[in-house]
């Protein structure tokens, strides 16, 4: 069974609005290094339908990027991507996927089914995520502004606290930070059988 691991860009004030934070070379090589790592790419239907109208277009070269932010397209084209959604079944993009049904079911199913560990996109599934405990690593690029609006992480609340250990902190050179903690209650064994090559 893989890891379930969220990742998402988030300023200091805890803000996930995309249109915040540093879009760099450096960020993008991050966040392609995460996409690497992992077998697939789970996000909900906003999240998706946002990915969709810009990256599709940057694969094909229809518009000009730097190098890092193409290479990231390319990536993403080919990767598998699951897309959780109730209002919405058809998915055109390549390698683009239903999760349908009951969804601590669909997901548990997902990542049994990819060894290598999924990775989540989206801060609203992160939460409904979370309050089923399928969750297991974190690994947020904190960006050096304050935003001031939302939307912020976790603003629907949980149940409870969840206790986290840290398992690394990484300064980029544009003055983010990269950040990595798992679940207090994941067994190691299990944890280590996940790549960490990532800041």
């Amino acid at each position: 069974m893989g890891l379930l691991t969220f990742s998402i860009n988030i300023t200091l004030d805890g803000c996930i609005d995309h249109r915040e934070g540093i879009a760099d070379d450096e960020t993008h090589a991050f966040f392609t290094c995460l996409m690497d790592e992992a077998g697939a790419m789970l996000w909900g239907r906003v999240t998706y339908e946002m990915m969709e109208a810009y990256w599709p277009a940057v694969a094909r070269g229809d518009v000009e990027t730097p190098p890092a932010m193409r290479e990231w397209a390319v990536k993403l084209e080919a990767k598998p991507k699951y897309v959780v959604s109730s209002t919405r079944e058809d998915f055109p993009w390549t390698n683009s996927h239903h999760l349908a049904g009951d969804l601590r079911t669909g997901v548990q199913k997902l990542k049994d089914a990819t060894p290598t560990g999924v990775l989540l996109g989206s801060g609203r599934l992160a939460t409904e995520l979370d309050r089923l405990d399928l969750i297991d690593e974190y690994k947020f690029l904190v960006h050096p502004m304050i935003a001031g609006h939302g939307p912020t992480l976790y603003q629907s609340r949980l149940p409870s606290t969840r206790r986290l250990e840290l398992v690394s902190v990484s300064p980029l050179r544009n003055g983010a930070v990269a950040v990595h903690y798992r679940r207090a209650d994941l067994e190691i064994d299990h944890v280590a059988e996940q790549r960490a090559a990532c800041r």
